[in-house]
């Protein structure tokens, strides 16, 4: 309390002001902290990150989508829904933060990430986006048991599965928006090609699907199989994709040995020898009945023996789809 009118009295009053604002601004930051990652908050606030004209970076980029959301929101009413996604999201966003990624934006059922400066490191965001993709799909069995609570069901209920792309490149990060709506985040090719690679994960059965970049980038960090070099709508240069199986070293020895007859068999296959890279295909499918790279390019192959000549000349796999 202010006791006196002398100059004790007005450091007293100067003081209280001081800490009123540091309270308004911890209110801020708290508030806006639960809509917008705190780090952009807390630089925005100290005018780090207020560049309007926005900065290219070298940044992985993640997007993750329920597997048939669509259907069974169609199922759930409206209270359901919103139960559904919010606790979804709470799971499904605690991997991203404690491999500290940024949550860029919730769309529908899908998640947006990104990793990179001045967030991460300039050498390790490859690696941090994909152990949360991995971390991801542990979780799934934590989010699966709480569906009962959750939906207020105990019988009946859905089979949770998700799909993550992952696409490492140069982003322009910034405040993009109107003049009275702004939104601190990151567009560009790569934004396109690691929302593109979440649907692709459709085409090939995978569940986690990374660009070539982001599979250099991470090095001996992750375990990865190579799956196809594919070009996606909208872009004309071809990327080479890989499924993400897991942390460097954890492999058990199935995965290990159907990944060496795949990559077998992919190569025999690119080399003109149909017939060994069938044989070792289907060697895949017998150790895991439900490979769903393995039963595409088996497909292939017996759709090119019918068909001859359908095969790329220059080795790559349009993606007609989204």
């Amino acid at each position: 309390p202010v006791t006196s009118r002398d100059e004790l009295g007005v450091l007293t009053e100067s003081f209280n002001s001081m800490v009123a604002g540091l309270r308004e601004k911890e209110r801020i930051r708290r508030t806006f902290g639960q809509y917008v990652d705190p780090r952009i908050v807390s630089g925005l606030l100290d005018d780090r990150l207020a560049s309007a004209v926005g900065e290219k970076k070298h940044m992985s980029v993640f997007f993750s989508d329920i597997v048939g959301f669509t259907g069974l929101g169609e199922q759930l009413a409206p209270e359901g829904v919103v139960r559904f996604l919010n606790r979804y999201f709470s799971v499904m966003s605690e991997p991203i933060h404690d491999q500290h990624g940024i949550v860029d934006k919730f769309i529908g059922d899908a998640i947006m990430a990104y990793w990179g400066p001045p967030f991460t490191g300039e050498d390790d965001h490859a690696v941090l986006a994909c152990y949360a993709a991995l971390d991801q799909i542990a979780r799934l069995g934590q989010f699966q048991a709480m569906l009962p609570d959750v939906l207020g069901l105990r019988r009946g209920l859905p089979e949770i599965g998700i799909r993550i792309g992952i696409a490492t490149g140069d982003v322009t990060i910034g405040n993009i928006g109107s003049e009275s709506i702004k939104g601190f985040t990151v567009i560009g090719d790569t934004v396109n090609l690691a929302s593109r690679l979440e649907g692709v994960n459709k085409a090939y059965g995978t569940r986690i699907l990374i660009s070539e970049e982001t599979r250099r980038l991470a090095a001996d960090a992750i375990e990865v199989r190579a799956i196809d070099s594919i070009r996606v709508m909208g872009k004309n240069e071809s990327v080479g994709i890989y499924e993400l199986l897991g942390r460097g070293g954890q492999l058990d020895a199935t995965t290990r040995e159907l990944r060496e007859l795949f990559e077998k068999a992919l190569g025999d296959y690119r080399a003109g020898s149909l017939d060994a890279a069938e044989q070792l295909f289907r060697q895949c499918l017998s150790l895991r009945a439900d490979d769903g790279p393995s039963r595409v390019w088996l497909e292939r192959i017996l759709h090119e023996r019918d068909h001859p000549g359908t095969r790329s000349p220059d080795g790559v796999w349009n993606m007609t789809t989204k």
